[in-house]
């Protein structure tokens, strides 16, 4: 899938191909399974953010938050 922008440039508009990054789980920032660090770099966020956002969703979901997060541990690949 290639996203097509559009820029102006001295009054002349041209298209940059923008390839969409992969959503892999982080080898380097991981705790766990990576998948919050996965998240984080994916977002520019900071991991231990995304972490503490995690726990705070599975508190509020009654544990359906981390059902999703076990489903994004085996779905998604390792970066």
């Amino acid at each position: 899938m290639v996203h097509m922008t559009s820029r102006h440039k001295n009054g002349h508009m041209t298209f940059e191909n923008h390839t969409p990054r992969p959503f892999t789980r982080s080898t380097e920032d991981r705790k766990l399974a990576g998948v919050c660090g996965g998240i984080a770099e994916y977002s520019n966020l900071d991991a231990n953010l995304v972490r503490i956002l995690a726990v705070i969703a599975t508190v509020c979901t009654g544990g359906t938050a981390a059902l999703v997060y076990l489903a994004a541990w085996m779905l998604m690949p390792l970066g």
